[in-house]
């Protein structure tokens, strides 16, 4: 099965039924760094779940493409091969920048939730920190995309 890039680009409505996903981020952590390892963010709260992202991938923003993986801690630098459950849909200064949500358990309303929270709170942030940085564009999360959802 192609890797994620395939499936966000080309077919937004198809998903992968696993990807691997290198952490970035782990769980309650504060540090985002982009491709080249430099940081890209410090959270002002921890990230509720290990962040990383899809190797061989191509996002809007021109890094790889995010994913999250709920669960324990992974430290960073693991590289993990996880069910997808869902995608977050998300723009980040004006470019389309979709999170996938991995999980070795089915999302729980608790999980919904949470990675809707989490996403339009960073939504926030990131969007502060675009236009700080000079980038136009809106930054907005676009809501929670389960398998088999139309969109």
């Amino acid at each position: 099965m192609p890797e994620a890039a395939a499936f966000s680009s080309v077919f937004p409505h198809l998903f992968p039924d696993a990807l691997e996903v290198v952490i970035d981020v782990p769980r309650l952590g504060f540090i985002k760094r982009d491709d080249a390892g430099h940081v890209d963010f410090i959270s002002p709260l921890p990230c509720p779940f290990n962040y990383g992202s899809v190797p061989n991938t191509l996002s809007g923003d021109g890094d790889r493409e995010d994913a999250v993986v709920l669960g324990a801690a992974l430290p960073r630098g693991t590289a993990v091969r996880v069910p997808v459950v869902a995608r977050v849909d998300f723009v980040d200064a004006g470019l389309p920048d979709p999170k996938w949500i991995c999980s070795f358990s089915p999302l729980s309303d608790a999980d919904r939730r949470l990675v809707s929270a989490f996403f339009g709170f960073y939504a926030h942030s990131k969007g502060v920190l675009n236009r700080v940085r000079g980038k136009s564009g809106v930054t907005r999360y676009g809501g929670l995309q389960l398998p088999g959802q139309s969109t």
